[in-house]
């Protein structure tokens, strides 16, 4: 890449697609996870946070690109630790039906 001394390099926002696509990911996301998010985005001085009775809500529009790169590092992180977690769920299922069903057993001991 060649910059020259007067150029300035300008990083494209987020168009509102790929952020309608964040929102719908952490509206879907346990609370657990949301709630983390709004600890990640409450470090954040610059960031605002509008709270009412019916839970806090962000411009994601106004968010700097950091920020957006934060968000979705932690729902691609999210989205892993969920495969992983159902991998391993699917695997203690095949082993539990084939070491510890009644009817495994029994065939195992007539042989």
């Amino acid at each position: 890449m060649n910059v020259e001394n007067d150029e300035t390099i300008v990083f494209n926002k987020p168009d509102t697609f790929e952020l309608n696509i964040i929102r719908e990911k952490i509206e879907f996301m346990p609370k657990f996870n949301q709630v983390e998010i709004l600890r990640m985005l409450s470090k954040n001085d610059t960031i605002t946070l509008n709270e009412n009775k019916y839970g806090t809500f962000i411009n994601l529009t106004e968010l700097p690109n950091d920020t957006i790169d934060l968000l979705k590092n932690y729902i691609n992180y999210v989205n892993a630790q969920e495969n992983n977690l159902s991998m391993i769920e699917k695997q203690k299922e095949e082993f539990k039906n084939i070491y510890f069903t009644k009817d495994n057993k029994d065939n195992q001991t007539n042989k």
